[in-house]
Protein backbone atom coordinates (compact mmCIF):
# COMPACT_ATOMS: atom_id res chain seq x y z
CA UNK A 1 0.00 0.00 0.00
CA UNK A 2 2.64 2.15 0.82
CA UNK A 3 4.02 2.34 -2.90
CA UNK A 4 0.94 2.52 -4.45
CA UNK A 5 0.57 5.80 -2.22
CA UNK A 6 4.11 6.98 -2.73
CA UNK A 7 3.21 6.54 -6.22
CA UNK A 8 -0.05 8.38 -6.42
CA UNK A 9 1.57 11.05 -4.57
CA UNK A 10 3.97 11.57 -7.61
CA UNK A 11 1.06 11.40 -9.80
CA UNK A 12 -0.78 14.13 -8.37
CA UNK A 13 1.79 16.98 -7.94
CA UNK A 14 2.59 15.62 -11.71
CA UNK A 15 -0.93 16.61 -12.48
CA UNK A 16 -1.10 20.18 -10.82
CA UNK A 17 1.84 20.94 -13.08
CA UNK A 18 0.68 20.21 -16.07
CA UNK A 19 -2.65 21.72 -15.13
CA UNK A 20 -0.36 25.34 -15.31
CA UNK A 21 1.22 24.45 -18.91
CA UNK A 22 -0.78 26.23 -21.93
CA UNK A 23 -1.99 24.85 -24.26
CA UNK A 24 0.64 25.60 -27.33
CA UNK A 25 3.06 24.14 -24.75
CA UNK A 26 1.04 20.85 -24.28
CA UNK A 27 0.46 20.74 -28.16
CA UNK A 28 3.88 20.73 -29.03
CA UNK A 29 4.64 18.35 -26.64
CA UNK A 30 2.57 15.90 -27.80
CA UNK A 31 3.76 16.70 -31.32
CA UNK A 32 6.93 15.98 -30.28
CA UNK A 33 5.47 12.43 -28.73
CA UNK A 34 4.13 11.72 -32.01
CA UNK A 35 8.03 12.26 -33.77
CA UNK A 36 9.45 9.95 -31.04
CA UNK A 37 6.78 7.01 -31.31
CA UNK A 38 7.92 7.18 -34.85
CA UNK A 39 11.66 7.32 -34.29
CA UNK A 40 10.91 3.99 -32.01
CA UNK A 41 8.86 1.99 -33.51
CA UNK A 42 11.46 -0.89 -34.04
CA UNK A 43 11.52 -0.96 -30.31
CA UNK A 44 7.78 -0.92 -29.86
CA UNK A 45 7.63 -3.57 -32.51
CA UNK A 46 10.14 -5.37 -31.11
CA UNK A 47 7.98 -5.68 -27.59
CA UNK A 48 4.67 -6.36 -29.22
CA UNK A 49 6.09 -9.08 -30.98
CA UNK A 50 7.19 -10.99 -27.14
CA UNK A 51 3.45 -9.91 -26.61
CA UNK A 52 1.92 -12.01 -29.67
CA UNK A 53 4.16 -14.76 -29.21
CA UNK A 54 2.88 -15.14 -25.51
CA UNK A 55 -0.57 -14.48 -26.52
CA UNK A 56 -1.13 -17.52 -28.49
CA UNK A 57 -3.89 -18.59 -25.67
CA UNK A 58 -6.06 -15.70 -26.88
CA UNK A 59 -9.24 -15.67 -29.17
CA UNK A 60 -8.61 -14.39 -32.41
CA UNK A 61 -10.23 -11.43 -31.61
CA UNK A 62 -8.13 -10.22 -28.75
CA UNK A 63 -5.33 -11.21 -30.60
CA UNK A 64 -6.24 -8.95 -33.42
CA UNK A 65 -6.72 -5.93 -30.62
CA UNK A 66 -3.20 -6.72 -29.37
CA UNK A 67 -1.55 -6.93 -32.37
CA UNK A 68 0.48 -3.95 -33.53
CA UNK A 69 2.58 -3.49 -37.04
CA UNK A 70 4.39 -0.48 -38.75
CA UNK A 71 1.29 0.66 -39.87
CA UNK A 72 -0.36 0.69 -36.69
CA UNK A 73 2.31 2.54 -35.12
CA UNK A 74 2.61 5.68 -37.81
CA UNK A 75 -1.11 5.22 -36.92
CA UNK A 76 -0.61 5.58 -33.33
CA UNK A 77 1.55 9.16 -34.34
CA UNK A 78 -1.15 9.98 -36.56
CA UNK A 79 -3.53 9.81 -33.39
CA UNK A 80 -1.10 12.08 -31.37
CA UNK A 81 -0.98 14.97 -33.64
CA UNK A 82 -4.78 14.81 -34.51
CA UNK A 83 -5.04 15.66 -30.77
CA UNK A 84 -2.51 17.84 -30.76
CA UNK A 85 -4.25 19.92 -33.10
CA UNK A 86 -7.81 20.24 -31.19
CA UNK A 87 -8.71 23.17 -30.09
CA UNK A 88 -7.35 23.58 -25.94
CA UNK A 89 -10.36 22.78 -23.98
CA UNK A 90 -9.24 24.04 -20.96
CA UNK A 91 -10.26 28.16 -19.84
CA UNK A 92 -13.15 27.73 -22.16
CA UNK A 93 -15.91 30.27 -21.10
CA UNK A 94 -19.05 27.78 -21.01
CA UNK A 95 -21.20 30.69 -19.62
CA UNK A 96 -21.35 34.08 -17.59
CA UNK A 97 -23.69 36.56 -16.62
CA UNK A 98 -24.11 39.46 -14.15
CA UNK A 99 -25.77 39.09 -10.90
CA UNK A 100 -28.56 41.42 -9.37
CA UNK A 101 -25.79 42.14 -6.89
CA UNK A 102 -22.85 42.77 -9.97
CA UNK A 103 -21.23 40.47 -9.15
CA UNK A 104 -19.65 38.74 -12.91
CA UNK A 105 -19.72 34.89 -12.68
CA UNK A 106 -17.73 33.41 -15.35
CA UNK A 107 -18.04 29.35 -15.98
CA UNK A 108 -14.79 27.83 -17.08
CA UNK A 109 -13.41 24.57 -18.31
CA UNK A 110 -10.76 23.09 -15.87
CA UNK A 111 -8.90 19.69 -16.04
CA UNK A 112 -10.58 17.15 -13.80
CA UNK A 113 -7.18 16.20 -12.10
CA UNK A 114 -5.76 12.33 -11.90
CA UNK A 115 -7.78 10.17 -14.36
CA UNK A 116 -6.99 6.78 -14.63
CA UNK A 117 -7.97 4.39 -16.98
CA UNK A 118 -8.12 0.45 -16.41
CA UNK A 119 -8.25 -1.13 -20.14
CA UNK A 120 -7.42 -4.55 -21.75
CA UNK A 121 -5.37 -5.51 -24.93
CA UNK A 122 -4.95 -2.74 -27.30
CA UNK A 123 -1.89 -0.88 -26.68
CA UNK A 124 -2.38 1.82 -29.05
CA UNK A 125 -4.88 2.79 -26.30
CA UNK A 126 -1.92 3.96 -23.78
CA UNK A 127 -0.68 6.18 -26.45
CA UNK A 128 -4.42 7.59 -26.97
CA UNK A 129 -5.48 7.79 -23.18
CA UNK A 130 -1.90 9.71 -22.56
CA UNK A 131 -2.29 12.27 -24.97
CA UNK A 132 -6.49 12.72 -24.53
CA UNK A 133 -5.48 13.11 -20.84
CA UNK A 134 -2.41 15.75 -21.57
CA UNK A 135 -4.21 17.42 -23.76
CA UNK A 136 -6.96 18.26 -21.42
CA UNK A 137 -4.12 19.10 -18.85
CA UNK A 138 -4.73 15.63 -17.34
CA UNK A 139 -2.13 13.22 -15.50
CA UNK A 140 -3.39 9.80 -16.30
CA UNK A 141 -2.79 6.13 -14.30
CA UNK A 142 -2.79 3.77 -16.74
CA UNK A 143 -3.51 0.14 -16.64
CA UNK A 144 -3.45 -2.19 -19.34
CA UNK A 145 -4.10 -5.30 -19.49
CA UNK A 146 -0.90 -7.88 -19.02
CA UNK A 147 -1.50 -9.44 -22.69
CA UNK A 148 0.15 -6.09 -23.86
CA UNK A 149 2.12 -5.52 -20.83
CA UNK A 150 5.64 -5.07 -23.20
CA UNK A 151 3.96 -3.19 -25.87
CA UNK A 152 1.99 -0.66 -23.55
CA UNK A 153 5.36 -0.36 -21.30
CA UNK A 154 7.80 0.13 -24.39
CA UNK A 155 4.50 2.95 -25.55
CA UNK A 156 4.85 4.73 -21.98
CA UNK A 157 8.45 5.49 -21.75
CA UNK A 158 8.70 6.72 -25.28
CA UNK A 159 6.12 9.88 -23.75
CA UNK A 160 7.42 9.71 -20.98
CA UNK A 161 11.22 10.25 -22.27
CA UNK A 162 9.67 13.87 -24.39
CA UNK A 163 8.15 15.16 -21.02
CA UNK A 164 11.52 13.93 -18.67
CA UNK A 165 13.71 15.74 -21.92
CA UNK A 166 11.66 18.51 -21.57
CA UNK A 167 11.77 19.06 -17.65
CA UNK A 168 8.38 17.84 -16.58
CA UNK A 169 7.63 15.10 -14.35
CA UNK A 170 7.43 11.59 -16.18
CA UNK A 171 4.26 11.29 -13.43
CA UNK A 172 2.02 12.68 -15.92
CA UNK A 173 1.61 9.92 -17.70
CA UNK A 174 2.20 6.98 -15.54
CA UNK A 175 1.87 3.43 -16.17
CA UNK A 176 0.64 1.37 -12.92
CA UNK A 177 4.10 -0.33 -11.60
CA UNK A 178 2.13 -3.16 -10.30
CA UNK A 179 -1.11 -4.55 -11.98
CA UNK A 180 -1.94 -7.22 -9.32
CA UNK A 181 -6.04 -7.29 -8.68
CA UNK A 182 -5.07 -6.80 -5.35
CA UNK A 183 -3.57 -3.50 -6.25
CA UNK A 184 -6.04 -2.45 -8.50
CA UNK A 185 -8.26 -3.19 -5.70
CA UNK A 186 -6.57 -0.96 -3.45
CA UNK A 187 -6.31 1.77 -6.72
CA UNK A 188 -9.93 2.63 -7.11
CA UNK A 189 -10.48 3.32 -3.67
CA UNK A 190 -7.82 6.62 -3.51
CA UNK A 191 -10.49 9.12 -3.39
CA UNK A 192 -7.31 11.61 -1.80
CA UNK A 193 -5.06 11.38 -5.74
CA UNK A 194 -7.60 9.94 -8.12
CA UNK A 195 -10.05 12.01 -9.59
CA UNK A 196 -11.84 9.48 -11.75
CA UNK A 197 -11.56 6.40 -13.30
CA UNK A 198 -12.60 4.69 -16.18
CA UNK A 199 -12.85 1.04 -16.96
CA UNK A 200 -13.05 0.25 -20.74
CA UNK A 201 -12.65 -3.88 -21.42
CA UNK A 202 -15.01 -7.17 -20.70
CA UNK A 203 -18.15 -7.24 -18.36
CA UNK A 204 -15.72 -8.67 -15.91
CA UNK A 205 -13.26 -5.67 -15.29
CA UNK A 206 -16.18 -3.33 -15.48
CA UNK A 207 -17.91 -5.65 -12.64
CA UNK A 208 -14.94 -5.32 -10.35
CA UNK A 209 -14.65 -1.87 -10.92
CA UNK A 210 -17.88 -0.61 -10.41
CA UNK A 211 -17.68 -3.33 -7.47
CA UNK A 212 -14.98 -1.88 -5.45
CA UNK A 213 -14.45 1.66 -6.33
CA UNK A 214 -15.43 4.73 -4.29
CA UNK A 215 -13.59 6.90 -6.97
CA UNK A 216 -16.43 8.05 -9.12
CA UNK A 217 -16.49 6.11 -12.10
CA UNK A 218 -17.62 6.63 -16.23
CA UNK A 219 -18.13 2.61 -17.15
CA UNK A 220 -17.43 1.92 -20.46
CA UNK A 221 -19.22 -0.91 -20.97
CA UNK A 222 -19.81 -4.50 -23.38
CA UNK A 223 -21.53 -3.36 -26.81
CA UNK A 224 -24.41 -5.26 -27.80
CA UNK A 225 -25.42 -3.38 -30.63
CA UNK A 226 -28.21 -3.77 -33.14
CA UNK A 227 -29.02 -3.25 -36.00
CA UNK A 228 -32.75 -3.27 -37.38
CA UNK A 229 -34.19 -3.45 -40.70
CA UNK A 230 -37.38 -2.04 -41.29
CA UNK A 231 -39.76 -3.20 -43.89
CA UNK A 232 -39.52 -0.12 -45.15
CA UNK A 233 -35.64 -0.69 -45.39
CA UNK A 234 -34.10 -0.61 -49.15
CA UNK A 235 -31.76 -3.86 -49.47
CA UNK A 236 -28.60 -2.90 -51.14
CA UNK A 237 -28.02 -0.43 -48.98
CA UNK A 238 -29.05 -2.36 -46.01
CA UNK A 239 -26.71 -5.53 -47.30
CA UNK A 240 -23.93 -3.22 -47.48
CA UNK A 241 -24.81 -1.59 -44.05
CA UNK A 242 -25.38 -4.67 -42.24
CA UNK A 243 -21.95 -6.25 -43.95
CA UNK A 244 -19.84 -3.42 -42.59
CA UNK A 245 -21.36 -3.36 -39.42
CA UNK A 246 -20.65 -7.23 -38.95
CA UNK A 247 -17.56 -7.79 -40.22
CA UNK A 248 -15.47 -4.45 -41.17
CA UNK A 249 -13.78 -5.15 -37.65
CA UNK A 250 -15.56 -7.86 -35.35
CA UNK A 251 -13.33 -7.19 -32.02
CA UNK A 252 -14.80 -4.06 -32.42
CA UNK A 253 -17.27 -3.03 -29.58
CA UNK A 254 -19.47 -1.26 -31.86
CA UNK A 255 -20.14 -3.83 -34.14
CA UNK A 256 -23.15 -5.36 -34.15
CA UNK A 257 -24.23 -8.33 -32.38
CA UNK A 258 -28.06 -8.94 -33.49
CA UNK A 259 -29.56 -8.28 -36.67
CA UNK A 260 -33.22 -7.49 -36.23
CA UNK A 261 -35.23 -7.90 -39.25
CA UNK A 262 -38.99 -7.00 -39.99
CA UNK A 263 -41.48 -10.18 -40.53
CA UNK A 264 -42.77 -8.03 -43.82
CA UNK A 265 -39.15 -7.94 -45.57
CA UNK A 266 -38.19 -11.56 -44.30
CA UNK A 267 -38.73 -13.90 -46.80
CA UNK A 268 -37.26 -11.55 -49.19
CA UNK A 269 -34.51 -10.41 -47.34
CA UNK A 270 -32.59 -13.32 -45.36
CA UNK A 271 -31.70 -15.60 -48.41
CA UNK A 272 -29.92 -12.68 -50.17
CA UNK A 273 -28.17 -11.50 -46.32
CA UNK A 274 -27.00 -14.86 -45.61
CA UNK A 275 -25.37 -15.14 -49.28
CA UNK A 276 -23.64 -11.76 -48.45
CA UNK A 277 -22.46 -13.09 -44.88
CA UNK A 278 -21.74 -16.80 -45.99
CA UNK A 279 -18.94 -14.71 -48.56
CA UNK A 280 -18.08 -12.75 -45.27
CA UNK A 281 -17.40 -16.35 -43.24
CA UNK A 282 -19.65 -14.69 -40.51
CA UNK A 283 -20.94 -17.66 -38.36
CA UNK A 284 -24.81 -17.08 -38.29
CA UNK A 285 -26.93 -18.00 -35.29
CA UNK A 286 -31.31 -17.50 -35.82
CA UNK A 287 -34.13 -17.95 -33.93
CA UNK A 288 -37.16 -20.44 -35.33
CA UNK A 289 -38.50 -17.80 -37.49
CA UNK A 290 -35.10 -16.80 -39.06
CA UNK A 291 -34.16 -20.32 -39.53
CA UNK A 292 -37.55 -21.38 -41.30
CA UNK A 293 -35.83 -19.10 -44.12
CA UNK A 294 -32.32 -19.56 -44.49
CA UNK A 295 -30.12 -22.62 -42.96
CA UNK A 296 -28.17 -21.48 -40.02
CA UNK A 297 -27.78 -22.27 -36.22
CA UNK A 298 -29.77 -22.21 -33.46
CA UNK A 299 -30.09 -19.25 -31.48
CA UNK A 300 -30.76 -19.68 -27.53
CA UNK A 301 -31.76 -17.32 -25.32
CA UNK A 302 -28.71 -16.55 -23.75
CA UNK A 303 -27.44 -14.73 -27.69
CA UNK A 304 -29.69 -12.12 -27.68
CA UNK A 305 -27.24 -11.05 -24.49
CA UNK A 306 -24.00 -11.84 -25.92
CA UNK A 307 -21.25 -9.92 -27.09
CA UNK A 308 -19.31 -12.02 -29.47
CA UNK A 309 -16.49 -9.82 -30.43
CA UNK A 310 -15.76 -11.98 -33.59
CA UNK A 311 -17.31 -13.06 -37.10
CA UNK A 312 -20.31 -14.43 -35.05
CA UNK A 313 -24.04 -12.69 -35.59
CA UNK A 314 -27.57 -13.36 -34.43
CA UNK A 315 -30.77 -12.61 -36.57
CA UNK A 316 -34.11 -12.29 -34.97
CA UNK A 317 -37.25 -11.89 -37.26
CA UNK A 318 -39.21 -9.00 -35.67
CA UNK A 319 -43.21 -8.55 -35.71
CA UNK A 320 -42.83 -4.78 -36.41
CA UNK A 321 -41.27 -1.83 -35.10
CA UNK A 322 -42.72 -2.29 -31.32
CA UNK A 323 -40.70 -5.72 -31.10
CA UNK A 324 -37.78 -4.43 -32.37
CA UNK A 325 -37.67 -1.44 -29.86
CA UNK A 326 -38.51 -3.74 -27.27
CA UNK A 327 -36.03 -6.57 -27.91
CA UNK A 328 -33.07 -3.84 -27.64
CA UNK A 329 -34.46 -2.01 -24.63
CA UNK A 330 -34.45 -5.46 -23.23
CA UNK A 331 -31.18 -7.29 -24.66
CA UNK A 332 -29.11 -3.88 -25.73
CA UNK A 333 -26.06 -2.51 -23.88
CA UNK A 334 -27.21 1.10 -24.40
CA UNK A 335 -23.81 1.79 -26.50
CA UNK A 336 -24.73 1.69 -30.26
CA UNK A 337 -28.02 0.73 -32.07
CA UNK A 338 -28.98 1.49 -35.56
CA UNK A 339 -32.19 1.37 -37.89
CA UNK A 340 -32.54 0.66 -41.54
CA UNK A 341 -35.70 2.46 -42.98
CA UNK A 342 -36.99 5.09 -45.60
CA UNK A 343 -40.25 5.40 -43.80
CA UNK A 344 -39.00 8.73 -41.64
CA UNK A 345 -41.82 8.34 -38.72
CA UNK A 346 -40.58 4.91 -38.26
CA UNK A 347 -37.12 6.66 -38.07
CA UNK A 348 -37.89 10.21 -35.72
CA UNK A 349 -39.50 7.06 -33.50
CA UNK A 350 -36.60 4.86 -33.05
CA UNK A 351 -34.17 7.61 -33.09
CA UNK A 352 -36.57 9.06 -30.13
CA UNK A 353 -37.38 6.47 -28.16
CA UNK A 354 -34.48 4.13 -28.00
CA UNK A 355 -32.10 4.44 -24.74
CA UNK A 356 -28.32 4.56 -25.99
CA UNK A 357 -25.55 6.51 -26.24
CA UNK A 358 -25.22 6.73 -30.11
CA UNK A 359 -28.89 5.91 -32.57
CA UNK A 360 -28.26 5.80 -36.13
CA UNK A 361 -30.81 5.80 -39.10
CA UNK A 362 -29.45 3.89 -42.17
CA UNK A 363 -25.79 3.64 -41.13
CA UNK A 364 -23.45 1.55 -39.92
CA UNK A 365 -22.90 1.80 -36.23
CA UNK A 366 -19.22 1.02 -37.03
CA UNK A 367 -18.73 5.19 -36.85
CA UNK A 368 -19.27 5.19 -33.09
CA UNK A 369 -15.71 6.30 -32.12
CA UNK A 370 -13.57 8.87 -31.21
CA UNK A 371 -12.00 9.90 -34.41
CA UNK A 372 -14.56 9.11 -36.53
CA UNK A 373 -17.06 11.46 -34.47
CA UNK A 374 -13.85 14.33 -34.94
CA UNK A 375 -12.54 13.70 -30.95
CA UNK A 376 -9.02 13.06 -32.58
CA UNK A 377 -9.56 9.63 -30.69
CA UNK A 378 -11.58 8.44 -27.45
CA UNK A 379 -10.44 7.27 -23.73
CA UNK A 380 -13.68 4.94 -24.64
CA UNK A 381 -17.21 4.47 -25.49
CA UNK A 382 -18.96 5.48 -21.76
CA UNK A 383 -22.29 3.90 -21.67
CA UNK A 384 -22.79 5.99 -18.54
CA UNK A 385 -25.61 8.54 -18.41
CA UNK A 386 -23.49 11.38 -16.53
CA UNK A 387 -20.95 13.38 -17.10
CA UNK A 388 -19.87 11.32 -20.26
CA UNK A 389 -22.12 9.02 -23.06
CA UNK A 390 -20.63 8.12 -26.30
CA UNK A 391 -17.11 8.60 -27.11
CA UNK A 392 -15.43 10.31 -24.34
CA UNK A 393 -12.90 12.75 -25.83
CA UNK A 394 -10.68 15.82 -24.56
CA UNK A 395 -14.40 17.67 -23.10
CA UNK A 396 -15.70 15.17 -21.19
CA UNK A 397 -11.88 14.83 -19.59
CA UNK A 398 -13.23 18.53 -18.29
CA UNK A 399 -14.97 19.53 -15.50
CA UNK A 400 -15.95 23.32 -14.89
CA UNK A 401 -15.87 26.12 -12.07
CA UNK A 402 -16.56 29.43 -11.38
CA UNK A 403 -15.41 32.46 -11.41
CA UNK A 404 -16.90 35.41 -9.39
CA UNK A 405 -15.69 38.77 -9.70
CA UNK A 406 -16.69 41.27 -7.09
CA UNK A 407 -16.21 45.36 -6.26
CA UNK A 408 -16.41 45.00 -2.33
CA UNK A 409 -19.89 43.11 -2.22
CA UNK A 410 -21.40 42.01 0.80
CA UNK A 411 -24.37 40.19 1.69
CA UNK A 412 -26.77 41.48 3.12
Amino acid sequence: MENLIAFLQKVKEASRVVAKLDGRTRAALLNEMASAIEKNRATILRANAIDMQNASDLSLAMRDRLWLDEKGILEIAKGLREIAALRDPIGAVIDGWVTEDNLKIEKIAVPIGVVGVIYESRPNVTADVAALCFKSANAAVLKGGKEAARSNAAIAEVLQNVLTANGLPKEAIAPLPDGSRETVKRLVKQNKYLDLIVPRGGEALIAFVTEHATVPVVKHDKGVCHLYMHASADYEKAEKIAVNAKTQKPSACNAIETLLIDLAIAAAFLPKLKAAFDAQKTTLYGCEKTRAIIDINAAGEEDWDREYLDNVLSIKVVNGIDEAIEHIQTHGSAHSESILANDRGAIDRFLNEIDAACVYSNASTRFTDGGKFGFGAEVGISTNKFHARGPMGIKELTTYKYLIYGNGQIRS
